[in-house]
């Protein structure tokens, strides 16, 4: 009755309007500002990495690699966590102060120590010692060190160019009681921030107490957070530097030895082991493994984030924060072999040339032969890029690279390297490179210039994000588009995937076209195309994603496992059941891995209402709660499950209490409606599906269901209305086709009720209901004209 919600496990982040207290503490801890014992929590610990081998010194590496350690001395990556001292900390602790909608923060220094005086989370004002720094350009960000381990992101930063401090929600004001305070667990350092700050974090989050026992190996991003452990090729590189055997010495001139003994290469032809490694951080993504994963592809230990709305305009083109490996994996240049150490230093993080001196190495008249498509041809003159020399139009990478400001302070460039289109600009409303500079000029001038420069066909181009934008939009033939882009091999994964994450199957040809990809080459392609199963039936989804079970990549088996877990477990083999079991722990592992996360309960939660185990579901949801009791999909979960065991007095509780939490959230309204609905109280859920409906005004099934409350309470005019727009929303929609149906044929307008009888039985021309009903209106209408003859 209830709608089911899942969520990948990423943070859930709260809507700001909800401005209701989370838990913040459940150990019985009492706040004392900034008074923390000498034991304190997270500190550094050495341990060991995968096999057994330790992680060493920074000094160490240095011993040898003297040029490569100089050159990362001083990087972002070295400055990227820092304790907090005279030397570190940037900003201006000199009795200062900044006023943030009416809250006047004091930043001064006690002694050696630097302290600010701000709203701490119970409103009240109170002084915090800085633990530690985070970043030094554009933006420094300061830790607060809190019971239970945790470490706090002051959301007040400083801005290291204008040397003045800002605060990260300019535009909103954030109280205590917001989820996105910086007390609250969105801007907890330990969940959010450390696994990208830190070489070889271990979160060590205990669930009991919902505290923290964090340690790392080195508090900065240094040698060993790309390379893995060190202590195998040193005691390899020391063996052989003490040799007298000149083959041996030649094995430590990496004449003749290729591995060095270190857990993670990067030589080779194959540029993945380092975008990969790369991409560890500089993407958007979500755990699916408690280990590290250093060396070990992407997909087997994370997992990217697709083109979604929010983090992706259609067209690919970087909207929320998504770091740079989305991004890159959509250009050309990925695909022709293009890898990260091509454009940076490894070491330094800089590019290898300043502004074209870098594209040039590469993009000119005799290109390397590391890459043999690149075309010869001058790109670096007027005659190309039709900008006068030394101006921001002649510069590579405003064209091909156009910034998006994150953080208030830092812009950061699309990694997508495309080729400007205005033109989908006027299509998709997509922002573009001409028009980021040239912002006094129309989108149309903008691309009767490429038009003019280029020639006309720049504007005949097709392009993926058009397919991605109507699927958005829930256009008529999204559907057949979408399933053209999935198939394509040609196109970026990530778009592909977006696309099977768009698709809405109206038939089951449509969906057993989707259900092809599953033996798709691309892994990630894969992945998407299992949650087509969702919608298949049991049978189905055992033949099509039992095989899957055993794939080589961890993202595919997770998936397959848990499309598979509503299967009963009588259907299986044993073999199956065997891989099954081993998935679905694989599954319960990458949950665990982030058991810190509200959304990683609701997971579980919903893997255990699929396998029938409704009490371990019940405690995981609640477990989500706990956590985070603005935490909207675990309230709706929960009233689901308490609906399915006849508990619908705490199943309508559930959801009472959270929309007090969050009255403008309209799924939960939604699942009211539905509640009373199967109860008869069909005024109560009219009213309820129309306070949904006022709030989700694109979702079809609420006016589907506000149409059919209606209707059962004899206002058709009412009913006939919600139903057609329901039909507008998502055309094609047999279950809105159906109710059509029937509604018009029951008000004896048999003609009215034809088209939608005929799309449908031409939908399921198997079936034996659609054409039954087909049939029944065509004998009502063929009985309707004999009488008026």
């Amino acid at each position: 009755m209830l709608q089911l919600m899942t969520i990948t496990n990423r943070f859930f982040r709260p809507i700001a309007s909800y401005s209701l207290a989370s838990l913040f503490l459940l150990g019985g801890f009492v706040w004392e500002g900034c008074h923390v014992r000498e034991d304190h929590w997270p500190k550094q610990v050495r341990s060991t990495g995968a096999g057994g081998v330790a992680f060493v010194d920074n000094q160490v590496c240095a011993e040898c690699h003297q040029l490569e350690f100089k050159e990362w001395s001083g990087s972002n990556h070295d400055l990227g966590m820092q304790p907090a001292n005279e030397k570190t900390v940037l900003g201006n602790f000199n009795d200062t102060r900044f006023t943030y909608f009416g809250v006047t923060s004091h930043f001064l220094k006690k002694g050696p120590k630097f302290f600010v005086n701000t709203d701490g989370p119970d409103g009240k004002m109170t002084d915090f010692e800085i633990r530690y720094t985070i970043g030094v350009e554009p933006l420094q960000q300061y830790l607060i060190e809190f019971p239970g381990g945790r470490l706090q992101c002051l959301s007040i930063s400083w801005d290291t160019t204008k040397k003045e401090w800002f605060h990260l929600y300019p535009d909103e004001k954030i109280e205590y009681t917001d989820p996105l305070h910086w007390t609250q667990r969105s801007q907890n350092w330990n969940m959010m921030c450390a696994e990208c700050h830190t070489t070889h974090l271990r979160k060590n989050y205990d669930l009991a107490s919902d505290s923290y026992k964090t340690e790392w190996d080195v508090i900065n991003v240094s040698c060993q957070a790309c390379h893995g452990p060190g202590e195998a090729h040193v005691n390899w590189a020391r063996a052989r530097a003490g040799s007298k055997s000149p083959q041996v010495r030649d094995d430590y001139d990496g004449k003749n030895s290729t591995h060095y003994a270190l857990q993670v290469q990067f030589t080779g032809k194959t540029p993945l082991p380092e975008i990969e490694a790369c991409a560890r951080c500089h993407s958007r993504r979500h755990r699916l493994s408690p280990d590290d994963g250093q060396g070990e592809p992407y997909l087997d230990y994370l997992q990217v984030e697709t083109l979604r709305q929010g983090l992706y305009h259609p067209d690919g083109q970087i909207q929320g924060e998504v770091y740079a490996y989305g991004s890159f994996i959509q250009s050309k240049m990925y695909h022709e072999g293009v890898r990260c150490s091509n454009c940076h230093n490894p070491h330094s993080l800089r590019p290898w040339g300043v502004a074209n001196k870098l594209c040039i190495r590469c993009h000119q008249t005799s290109p390397p032969s590391d890459f043999p498509t690149l075309k010869s041809k001058q790109y670096d003159t007027p005659a190309h890029h039709f900008h006068r020399e030394d101006s921001a139009g002649a510069q590579c990478v405003n064209c091909h690279m156009p910034t998006q400001t994150y953080m208030v302070v830092d812009p950061r460039r699309d990694h997508s390297l495309r080729v400007p289109r205005p033109d989908l600009s006027l299509k998709l409303g997509t922002p573009n490179a001409c028009n980021q500079c040239h912002r006094d000029r129309s989108l149309e001038w903008a691309a009767q210039a490429v038009a003019r420069w280029y020639g006309p066909h720049r504007q005949q181009n097709s392009h993926f994000g058009e397919i991605l934008s109507a699927g958005r939009a829930g256009s008529k033939d999204a559907e057949s588009r979408l399933l053209q882009l999935a198939n394509d091999s040609k196109q970026p994964a990530i778009a592909r995937a977006t696309a099977l994450e768009l698709f809405r199957p109206s038939s089951p040809g449509s969906l057993e076209a989707m259900l092809k990809l599953v033996t798709d080459v691309d892994p990630l392609v894969r992945v998407y195309a299992l949650k087509g199963l969702d919608q298949a039936a049991p049978e189905s989804r055992l033949e099509r994603a039992a095989p899957l079970l055993n794939d080589p990549v961890r993202a595919v088996r997770i998936e397959a496992a848990r499309v598979l877990a509503s299967v009963q477990a009588e259907q299986f083999s044993p073999a199956q059941r065997k891989a099954f079991e081993s998935a679905r722990q694989e599954f319960v592992d990458a949950q665990m891995s982030q058991s810190d996360m509200p959304s990683a309960h609701l997971n579980l939660g919903v893997m255990s209402a699929n396998l029938g185990q409704t009490e371990r579901a019940e405690q995981s949801y609640l477990t989500a709660l706990r956590l985070d009791p603005t935490f909207l999909p675990a309230h709706v979960n929960l009233a689901n499950l308490y609906n399915q065991l006849g508990r619908n007095p705490e199943a309508e509780q559930v959801l009472r209490n959270a929309i007090e939490k969050a009255p403008k959230e309209g799924e939960l309204y939604y699942s009211l409606g539905l509640l009373q609905a199967e109860e008869n109280r069909l005024s109560e859920a009219e009213a309820s599906l129309g306070k949904a409906a006022e709030l989700l005004p694109r979702r079809a099934n609420v006016r589907y269901n506000r149409g059919l409350a209606l209707q059962q309470m004899g206002q058709r005019p009412e009913a006939e209305e919600q139903l057609l727009a329901a039909n507008r929303l998502e055309p094609g929609n047999p279950k809105i086709l159906n109710a059509l149906a029937i509604f018009y044929l029951q008000d004896q307008h048999p003609k009215q009720a034809l088209p939608f009888a005929e799309q449908l039985a031409k939908m399921f021309p198997a079936a034996p209901g659609p054409s039954q009903l087909l049939l029944k209106i065509q004998q009502e209408l063929s009985s309707k004209e004999n009488k008026i003859r």
